[in-house]
C-alpha cells in the first residue's frame, strides 16, 4: 500500500468517526455528553481538513501517490 492510499484510508476511517460522533451527539439525552461528543466532533473536523490539505500536498509534489 503506497503512502498515498493509507493517507486517504486515514481520512476515510476520521469521517467515519466524524459520523459516528454526530450520531451519538444527536442520540444523547444529557447535556454534558452532548457537549463532550460536540468538542470531539470539533476537533475530528479539524484534523479532517489538515489530513485533506495533506492530500492535496503530497499529490501536488508526488504525483505517483495520486490514487483514484
Amino acid at each position: 500500500m503506497t503512502v498515498g492510499r493509507k493517507v486517504k484510508q486515514t481520512l476515510a476511517n476520521l469521517k467515519g468517526v466524524e459520523s459516528t460522533l454526530k450520531v451519538y451527539s444527536l442520540q444523547s439525552s444529557n447535556n454534558e455528553e452532548k457537549a463532550i461528543y460536540r468538542s470531539a466532533l470539533n476537533t475530528t473536523k479539524q484534523v479532517i481538513k489538515d489530513i485533506e490539505n495533506r492530500v492535496k500536498k503530497l499529490e501536488f509534489e508526488e504525483p505517483q501517490y495520486k490514487c483514484i
